[in-house]
């Protein structure tokens, strides 16, 4: 009952969102962004798609690996890919990745683990995704440059904290608390900070999200805003930043932060939000690949899938 409550507010809030900027901006600037659309700005969001899915099914297979779970390169961005789909057509933004992650654990029969590696993925792809932000905002103008210092401090204080939780060891308590501190601990140091995981999430992610933001440049241009990049950049990460929250597939809260700082920055809020409109339009067409890989799997439903062990069980098969 919770996650139906949770699915329809995010939905109300959505429509809320854009029940306010078509009542303060009007339809004009969605029309307008729609208008724009051609093909060309639709083959680079996904020929920068297919790079960024392939870095994100990357990430997703190093955590993975230091969780003990196989994951073959191939098959990450294969579900990657419908994850993205799922994202972008269902509301809430993360049924894709718990979909990911359970059709990932009943293959390695081990759901719980996999699972975690997927929401381990998304939460290291956020913190880079965040620490890039904080010092673009720091170093160039925008709307929110002030704020920023407070902003930098908050998040050491928040990377400190993950690393203070990384180094806890098992207490001699067994409660509840207890045990879920002791494995997030593990999966952080197994799956994120190991020598061998951590230079390729931060690569992979930063990858992503400059994919991300050069489709949103492109997005832009296309709607017909003429600043030029260095200008554009910051406000871009913003705009960016703004999905992480709950939403529809980032529509409501995307154009809504959207609107806000292009009229901040003195670009004018219809232009953001005919960008924003540009952006959700590509960014779902990138991810179609993504429907056919639900077809395809539709079609093998058939045939029972063959099931293998996770590294995690073999090794605790054999202490």
């Amino acid at each position: 009952m919770s996650r139906k409550v949770s699915a329809w507010g995010r939905l109300a809030g959505s429509a809320l969102v854009f029940a306010v900027l078509i009542w303060r901006l009007g339809t004009g600037p969605f029309l307008q962004g729609l208008r724009t659309i051609d093909g060309g700005a639709l083959a680079a969001a996904a020929g920068i798609a297919v790079l960024t899915t392939v870095c994100y099914a990357w990430r997703w297979k190093i955590v993975a690996g230091g969780l003990g779970l196989d994951l073959s390169l191939r098959a990450a961005v294969a579900a990657y890919y419908r994850s993205l789909f799922l994202n972008a057509t269902l509301p809430g933004g993360i049924v894709g990745d718990v979909h990911r992650g359970a059709s990932h654990g009943r293959e390695v029969s081990d759901v719980g683990h996999a699972l975690r590696a997927v929401g381990w993925e998304r939460f290291a792809g956020q913190v880079v995704q965040v620490l890039l932000t904080v010092v673009v905002l720091l170093a160039m103008p925008s709307p929110v440059q002030t704020f920023m210092p407070w902003v930098a401090i908050a998040v050491v204080v928040a990377v400190f904290g993950v690393f203070c939780i990384a180094r806890a060891r098992p207490g001699r308590t067994r409660s509840v608390w207890a045990r879920l501190r002791s494995a997030a601990a593990g999966d952080i140091r197994d799956g994120l900070l190991a020598r061998r995981a951590w230079p390729g999430i931060a690569l992979a992610s930063t990858l992503g999200v400059a994919g991300h933001a050069a489709t949103f440049l492109i997005a832009a241009r296309t709607a017909g805003v003429t600043a030029p990049p260095s200008r554009m950049l910051p406000i871009v990460l913003i705009a960016l930043a703004a999905m992480m929250l709950p939403s529809l597939g980032a529509w409501g809260s995307r154009e809504g932060v959207t609107a806000w700082v292009f009229g901040a920055a003195g670009l004018g809020a219809q232009r953001g939000v005919a960008a924003a409109v540009v952006y959700g339009v590509m960014v779902l067409v990138a991810s179609l690949p993504g429907a056919a890989v639900l077809v395809m799997a539709w079609f093998r439903r058939s045939r029972p899938p063959g099931r293998t062990r996770s590294r995690r069980r073999e090794r605790a098969a054999h202490a």
